[in-house]
């Protein structure tokens, strides 16, 4: 088996605690063994492929699982939102001796980048933006009411994806969605993207595949019980599709595997 090896090289501020002994993590594929944070993770990277460290890259959350299969030992790098850097060395075990690990801020080896004071914002900018936000809400409170046209309709295993309307208003592009769950199991959302797509699939050169990330959502769930369904609003960067391009939605279920793949 080829054996990838990763480098990786972060400025830290301050001393490092580099000289002292990492501690060491065991896993295997049978069981996840769960890592939480003092702190929201943004980045989670494994030095062989034989060890896979996953974490939610849509919303940032505390904790990230861990599995492995049997093969060399490895290290996980891991950085949160505030910069913060925590390393381990992984080593494969049939026999986990720990499933839970509860890090403290204590065991964080360094800083991403030397911590800035960020000045606060100005009370005429904190009353822009919300005002900025509460025009947001009622917008989609009025397009959440008004007459709907059901644009497309995607089902699957019980779960429905339905675009209802698409509109514009000023510098930006609303999207008016509803999920819908009649499967008889509870659908915890994991992401919901929105792609504008061009070309051709089958021609790799000219197809694109570009995530639009909204600026603002309205009343989006995290979680569709049994037998709801929940209508939404994305607000995003106005943009207009033009011939040859199309909306792509993908729907996707935390610690599960349903997913639904809407194009428009």
């Amino acid at each position: 088996m080829r054996t990838t090896i990763i480098l990786l090289t972060i400025l830290f501020s301050g001393s490092l605690r580099a000289q002292q002994a990492l501690d060491t993590l065991y896993a295997n594929e049978k069981k996840n063994v769960a890592l939480f944070f003092p702190k929201p993770i943004r980045k989670g990277i494994t030095g062989t492929s034989n060890f896979v460290f996953t974490y939610n890259r849509e919303r940032e959350q505390y904790f990230g699982l861990l599995q492995a299969q049997p093969g060399e030992e490895s290290n996980l790098l891991v950085v949160t939102d505030d910069g913060s850097v925590y390393s381990y060395i992984l080593k494969y075990a049939k026999t986990l001796p720990k499933l839970n690990y509860f890090i403290t801020k204590t065991a964080s080896i360094g800083k991403e980048m030397p911590i800035k004071v960020i000045p606060k914002p100005s009370q005429r900018t904190l009353d822009s933006v919300a005002r900025r936000l509460e025009y947001f809400k009622r917008f989609g409170d009025y397009l959440i009411k008004s007459k709907l046209r059901r644009l497309k309709t995607k089902r699957k295993k019980g779960i429905k994806l339905q675009l209802q309307k698409m509109a514009y208003n000023g510098s930006e592009t609303y999207l008016v969605m509803e999920i819908s769950n009649t499967s008889g199991i509870d659908f915890e959302i994991d992401f919901l993207n929105v792609y504008r797509i061009s070309g051709d699939k089958k021609r790799k050169a000219s197809h694109q595949k570009l995530l639009v990330k909204p600026i603002y959502t309205h009343k989006m769930p995290t979680k569709v019980w049994d037998s709801q369904s929940f209508r939404f609003v994305y607000m995003l960067p106005k943009f207009v599709l033009g011939g040859k391009e199309k909306l792509q939605l993908e729907l996707g279920e935390l610690n599960g595997n349903r997913k639904i793949c809407l194009k428009y």
